[in-house]
């Protein structure tokens, strides 16, 4: 079996999160425990360094199996502070934002939705439902209180408070706050800019059009995950601004789009300048793009080819892939978390206990290119032997 990217010995990945408050420190965390899955799955050993202190949301990554060996330099797109900052908004705040920009999009994108893949829509609906649900529980809730006293005043009082409390609790465990601060969000990125992520954006994609031209890596490979897939596009688009042949010298560049919410936005009739990113970074001959989806996960749009959906010129990327998460784990494991939308959604960033065509740390700490990963017919499994090694020929 023969690959077409050679063996990747050095790495940089750009990991670009969904909408998730989640410290840095919280992250590499999370990151060096699934990493233990990596190594028992694929009979291969993996180090993490701590937080680079110069740069408190990067780490070192060695992995290594019998004839292989990888170093990752593995670089969070920080926006969590951005969220964080979001997340601190008062109720009285958020409620009437939130509902603002769920009539935006239901009234820009919700047909679209519903046309493109019906479980999205009843995700992207869930919100407003439950707060529906919240709201009518309040109501009855005051009715009853201002009949018992005779006071409407102190009924009204009572349901306010009573939508409150249901609004933080059950409804943080249910991630109504952050699901409303994400449409405020969602709502802002494609109708106006973010002054502090748009820099950000800006000085990470100069970086990689700086590490791509200095050719120290075999690969430069972005990662987004859920609403993050739509910030690695514009991160791209920014970087491609930059240097128009990105990826056609120096360095590869690999775009893997997993569990993504590209269509959350592009669909949306006001984001015009998102799908012209979009187009530019499907067209980009120097840059692969990879996108991964699943059945089980309501939060992404499952056989969708994005650039298609949006109505755009078809390039042949991204390259999409299903995903099944029933083959990526234990069938306790996957009994245990099958009802909880939350968790299946962050699969696609997580470490299996089986070997499976995608494997998150095989693409950010494996020896394969993610393009070839893509490519195989069974991805990393095409390619490693039971005991961890390479069973492949390289085509340079």
């Amino acid at each position: 079996m023969r690959i077409m990217g050679g063996v990747v010995r050095r790495r940089v990945v750009f990991h670009v999160a969904g909408y998730d408050p989640s410290p840095p420190d919280a992250m590499r965390r999370r990151f060096a425990r699934e990493l233990r899955r990596f190594e028992e799955t694929w009979a291969s050993q993996a180090t993490v360094t701590d937080a680079d202190p110069a740069a408190d949301a990067s780490w070192r990554v060695a992995a290594a199996g019998p004839n292989w060996q990888v170093e990752t330099d593995f670089r969070l797109v920080r926006w969590d502070d951005i969220i964080a900052e979001a997340g601190r908004r008062s109720m009285a705040r958020r409620v009437p934002l939130g509902l603002f920009a769920f009539a935006d999009f239901a009234f820009h994108a919700l047909v679209r939705y519903l046309r493109a893949n019906w479980r999205y829509a009843l995700f992207f609906l869930f919100p407003l439902l439950l707060f529906c649900l919240f709201g009518a529980a309040a109501l009855f809730a005051g009715k009853l209180i201002a009949v018992a006293t005779g006071s409407a005043l102190l009924g009204i009082f009572a349901a306010v408070v009573i939508l409150a409390v249901l609004m933080r609790w059950p409804g943080e465990k249910l991630y109504l706050p952050l699901l409303f601060d994400d449409w405020i969000f969602s709502r802002g990125y494609v109708r106006s800019r973010h002054g502090a992520l748009e820099s950000r954006l800006d000085r990470i994609a100069k970086d990689i059009v700086a590490l791509a031209q200095q050719g120290a890596a075999d690969e430069i490979l972005i990662v987004g995950h859920s609403l993050g897939a739509a910030l690695a596009i514009d991160l791209l688009d920014r970087a491609l601004l930059l240097d128009p042949d990105l990826g056609a010298h120096g360095t590869r560049i690999g775009l893997v789009s997993v569990g993504s919410s590209i269509l959350k936005i592009g669909l949306h009739a006001r984001a015009a300048r998102f799908r012209s990113a979009v187009q530019r970074v499907a067209a980009a001959g120097g840059i692969f793009w990879g996108d991964y989806q699943a059945l089980s996960d309501v939060m992404n749009f499952y056989k969708k080819d994005p650039v298609a959906t949006m109505g755009l010129p078809t390039t042949g990327r991204p390259v999409v892939r299903m995903v099944r998460f029933r083959h990526m784990l234990d069938p306790a494991i996957y009994a245990r978390m099958r009802y909880d939308p939350y968790r299946m959604h962050c699969q696609f960033v997580s470490g299996n206990n089986r070997r499976a065509a995608y494997d998150y740390f095989m693409l950010v700490c494996g020896p394969l290119a993610a393009e070839d990963q893509a490519h195989l017919p069974e991805g990393p499994v095409s390619a490693l032997a039971a005991d961890g090694s390479l069973i492949i020929d390289t085509a340079r």
